[in-house]
């Protein structure tokens, strides 16, 4: 059975020579022809909506065809774009909130953590086969987010200095009154009445404001992954796309025939979990989601494709995801490469390389220490299928 996907990705607006972030994503907006290009609460933002992609490929060519065509839309204003979590230069001054009623409320209602909204994220969408599913899923999928967020960090810089978290934009993100672990539901009543509830309380507006780190969609089949940071490179947003789209079929699988509780009710320990990722992205420890102890970033993300692999082999996915995942540990998170840049040189330098990854190019850069014994985990994966199927081919690196 083919389980569709497909991802929402957000992207900072800059001046080109100043590198600072500016409130000129409407302009933007009014030289892009292409459909599924929206704003956002802040004026600084544009939000891509790919389209529904029963492949990893259709899904990577649409996203970088999209970042194509917004870089030259930007380029002729005198404007870059930037697919990360925070960007280094940004300053807090008056309102910039986009013209909207619903932004203009939330700015009103919300005050600094809507003024400081100066974040983007990567959202991806995987079908499943009704909204009970979708909410039962949640609590399988859940402890298997935070390494997900490590993978994406891309947001070391708030407001030109070094936060030490490879995550800042989740620090900033959490202090929404709905942001942080979905929790358990019973099926998609007992959910919908949870958020009716919170309506009911005042504190949030809509159903559009659960800003939990993954929940289902309101308008469609699917299953929302949201606690990731935009990420510079569009291979990254793939990598987690597929990983995510074989975690949802594993718990379809598992929901389709299970007899009794999935899950053991236990989700406090999720949000200290992404903290950890926040705080170290790949370069130290994550929490497993097996054993809930600490353990190397590598060691944990090796488990879950081995985990993984037969939902990923049933989907095509297995070679892709397996070769991009390589790179990414071999290479270190975007705030590790960012960071390095603004060490060498000065913050400037890691903006202009958050732009040339956002348009495809790919710096020279040395591989990030420490990085090669998880690429020497990822061949044995390889070498070493799945009982009852063939050997995968080693991709190239």
């Amino acid at each position: 059975m083919t389980v569709r996907l497909g991802a929402e990705e957000e992207f900072h607006v800059l001046d080109v020579e100043s590198g600072r972030l500016v409130p000129r994503a409407a302009e933007l907006l009014g030289r892009f022809d292409r459909p599924g290009l929206t704003s956002e609460l802040q004026r600084s933002v544009v939000e891509s909506n790919s389209g529904v992609h029963d492949t990893l490929d259709g899904l990577w060519t649409d996203l970088a065809s999209t970042r194509r065509r917004l870089d030259a839309a930007a380029s002729a204003a005198g404007l870059a774009v930037v697919a990360a979590g925070t960007v280094p230069l940004a300053g807090l001054g008056s309102r910039d909130v986009t013209a909207d009623p619903r932004y203009q409320r939330m700015a009103d209602d919300y005050r600094r953590v809507a003024d400081e909204q100066l974040i983007c994220s990567a959202q991806v969408h995987v079908d499943v086969p009704d909204r009970d599913t979708a909410v039962r899923a949640m609590c399988l999928v859940s402890p298997w987010l935070p390494p997900l967020l490590a993978l994406s960090a891309s947001s070391p810089f708030w407001l030109g200095t070094d936060t030490g978290y490879a995550s800042w934009r989740t620090m900033l993100w959490q202090r929404w009154p709905t942001a942080g672990p979905a929790g358990c539901h019973r099926d998609a009543a007992d959910y919908d009445e949870a958020v009716a509830e919170l309506i009911r309380s005042g504190v949030i507006s809509d159903a559009g404001m659960i800003y939990h780190d993954v929940r289902p969609s309101a308008h469609q089949n699917t299953l929302e992954l949201r606690i990731c940071d935009a990420c510079p490179r569009v291979e990254t947003v793939v990598l987690v796309a597929g990983l995510f789209r074989a975690l949802v079929r594993q718990a379809c699988e598992h929901l389709e025939h299970a007899d009794g509780p999935v899950c053991d009710g236990r989700h406090d320990w999720l949000r200290a979990a992404a903290w950890r990722a926040a705080r170290s992205g790949l370069e130290g420890h994550l929490v497993d989601p097996v054993t809930r102890y600490g353990a190397l970033a590598p060691d944990v993300l090796t488990g879950m494709l081995a985990r993984l692999r037969p939902a990923l082999e049933a989907a095509g996915d297995w070679e892709t995801v397996h070769g991009l995942l390589e790179e990414a540990l071999a290479d270190g998170t975007a705030a590790h490469r960012l960071r390095r840049a603004a060490q060498a040189d000065d913050l400037l330098a890691s903006v202009d390389l958050m732009v040339a990854e956002t348009r495809g190019e790919r710096p020279a850069s040395r591989p990030a220490a420490g990085r090669r014994p998880a690429t020497a985990r990822l061949d044995a994966l390889a070498a070493h299928p799945s009982p009852g199927r063939p050997p995968a081919p080693t991709p190239s690196a």
